[in-house]
């Protein structure tokens, strides 16, 4: 027994460390694929599979350093290709592990990383607060490409602090520490940092412009044609714009707005877009302008990179002006107030937090440099109380201005929304009540119409009576479906077409006989294009049933419209009646034909006809796009 015992103990232990090894050799290759495809857009989705797999097998084994590499790998999937917010949570996860062991030179790495993500969602404060936190840990390394890295990183928020010549000043102590280095990639993104403070702190373009060229031409010795390469790029093109030389600048932009859609990086289409704009609207091509900055702000608000958003609510405000369009001027110029406040405070933040860290950072130098020099302490500490008592005396008067500036700002902000609210259900009730009495105004019309057809006893006439009613309905169903329905905006046509069909089947006691089907998904439509749509379908309708089926023959006909691309609708209706021939040509007056091609005309559109197995026409619509 005891054997028997023995003997399982020993294969439970060896199934045990087999299973180990198998999660450690998985857990390998998938940080191996992890290494080598990173960069590489087109496996974002794996991407984001392969990095939870290595969270789950690392969890598993109890290697803190796997771990932590996981970790980093799924903050880079989601600032590449998900949410900010949850590459913020997946870093904060790595610095945890990297604390727990104590791991300073990572650590330090890790506030640099979390530095950049606060500053994609423009929050300075925590981003300024981070970096001076990741100095802290190089100076005490002596870590020089750490510490040159965190001046740079300085430099980069200078601009944002518009603090221009500050940041270029920290940008040559970068590279004065990197050159010795040869760090070419840091080399070239610390040229392309200066070149964005040198490009508002000095008049001399030229200078800026070579120095940009410096960034981009140590990205092409690496090789690089990703994102550090397109951020250069873009910059040039800034460069370029504010010399004038105009269509250089769009060069750039576009070349980085084909490379960024080639590699499916739509967040990074937002500067090509924006600054293709800013290009027209500073040239006075307003038209040509606005679908970009609109565009920009759409991906903005999508991806919750808004650094730039009150730049582009700027632009379009601008452009609706230079257009006449006051009313859309004046929205946009209220955005942009609200997101440039936005940014300014925090902005005000971020330098609040600069003089913090400050602060703190010369305190630890200091406390080592008192320790040997115990009589100037003592003089020295008392003026620093001082200084900081100061210090925290204007924190907190600034942080309790802006907590009641807040709240007051929230108050009125809710009342307003409260306003806006009332009166946009006041707004829909009003609009339902219109189209009820229209709607209510086009059946007497048609009621009346009915009187007079009733009193007619000529059969042309009784018939254009008749087709003026149905074209009343028509318009009339539309109106029905407006008041009836959530979107006071769109008409769902599928369900419109079998209402008008069931409508024209009655006017022609034809409801047994001829059988109309919609083979079409649903789809929404505006106003302006469902009516003549409905009138053209209704003329079509009417002369299928009075001429495609004599003698009270049975058919079918079809209808259906389709929207292929966001600016075109393919509209048929066909039937398998006898179709036209020279014998039986319809004898009617022609306005129904006339009234068909201008409403096609009106649509942009065009008709095609084919009488093989009956009538089929075919419309092919170009509608404007939504911007």
């Amino acid at each position: 027994m005891k054997l028997k015992l023995t003997i399982f103990i020993i294969l439970f232990g060896i199934l045990i460390s087999f299973a180990q090894n198998s999660n450690e050799a998985k857990l390998d290759s998938i940080l191996y694929w992890l290494e080598t495809h990173i960069k590489n857009p087109k496996d974002s989705t794996l991407l984001g599979v392969n990095s939870l797999k290595a969270i789950q097998l690392a969890k598993k084994s109890g290697n803190k350093s796997t771990l932590a590499k996981s970790f980093n790998y799924i903050t880079i999937y989601h600032k590449e290709f998900g949410q900010l917010d949850s590459a913020l949570y997946y870093i904060e996860k790595e610095k945890d592990v990297y604390l727990q062991q104590k791991n300073d030179l990572e650590l330090a790495n890790a506030y640099l990383k979390h530095k950049d993500l606060f500053l994609l969602k423009a929050d300075y404060a925590e981003a300024t607060k981070n970096v001076y936190k990741a100095l802290d840990l190089y100076e005490k390394l002596n870590n020089k490409r750490g510490i040159a890295l965190c001046y740079a990183s300085i430099g980069d928020l200078k601009y944002y602090e518009r603090s221009y010549a500050e940041g270029v000043e920290w940008c040559d102590k970068a590279i004065a520490i990197l050159k010795p280095l040869k760090a070419t990639e840091d080399l070239a993104n610390t040229y392309r940092i200066k070149a964005n403070d040198l490009l508002f702190s000095s008049t001399d373009y030229e200078e800026t412009l070579a120095t940009i060229n410096t960034s981009i031409n140590l990205y092409k010795s690496l090789g690089e044609t990703g994102i550090p390469m397109m951020a250069s790029v873009n910059w040039r093109g800034n460069v370029y714009k504010y010399m004038g030389r105009y269509d250089e600048a769009i060069a750039d932009y576009q070349a980085n707005f084909d490379n960024s859609t080639k590699m499916g990086l739509e967040r990074y289409l937002i500067p090509s877009l924006g600054n293709i704009g800013h290009v027209y609207l500073m040239q006075g091509k307003y038209k040509e302008a606005l679908p970009y900055n609109l565009q920009a702000i759409d991906l903005i608000k999508k991806t919750g990179r808004v650094r730039n958003l009150w730049e582009n609510y700027m632009h379009v405000s601008n452009i609706y002006e230079s257009l006449g369009d006051y009313k859309l001027a004046l929205y946009y110029h209220h955005l942009y107030a609200q997101a440039l406040e936005e940014f300014k405070d925090n902005t005000i933040h971020g330098l609040e937090s600069e003089a913090q860290e400050k602060y703190l950072t010369g305190q630890k130098n200091a406390t080592i440099y008192f320790q040997n020099e115990k009589i100037a302490q003592q003089k020295k500490t008392k003026t620093l109380y001082v200084l900081l008592t100061t210090l925290l005396a204007v924190i907190l008067f600034g942080l309790l201005y802006n907590y009641r500036k807040r709240k007051r700002r929230n108050v009125q902000l809710q009342e307003l929304n409260s306003e806006l609210d009332i009166k946009n259900k006041q707004n829909e009730l009003l609009l339902k009540e219109i189209h009820h009495r229209v709607k209510n105004n086009l059946e007497l019309v048609k009621s009346l119409l009915a009187l007079q057809t009733a009193q007619l006893e000529e059969s042309a006439t009784k018939d254009a009576m008749i087709a003026s009613q149905n074209r009343v309905q028509s318009m009339g169903i539309i109106h029905q479906k407006l008041y009836q329905g959530e979107n006071l905006g769109h008409i769902e046509m599928k369900d419109y077409f079998i209402n008008l069909s069931e409508g024209i089947l009655d006017t022609f006691n034809a409801e047994d006989k001829i059988k109309i089907e919609c083979a079409m998904d649903n789809l929404e439509l505006d106003v302006d294009t469902a009516v003549p749509i409905g009138l053209i379908v209704n003329e079509l309708l009417t002369n299928a049933l009075k001429y495609a089926f004599p003698e009270n023959g049975k058919g079918n006909i079809l209808i259906s419209l389709s929207q292929s691309t966001p600016e075109t609708l393919t509209l048929k209706v066909a039937d398998n009646g006898i179709g036209k021939t020279k014998d039986l040509a319809p004898k009617g007056t022609g306005f129904g034909s006339q009234l068909i091609k201008l409403l096609t005309q009106q649509l942009n559109g065009k008709m095609a006809e084919d009488n093989v197995n009956g009538t089929s026409v075919i419309f092919q619509f170009k509608t404007k796009s939504a911007a």
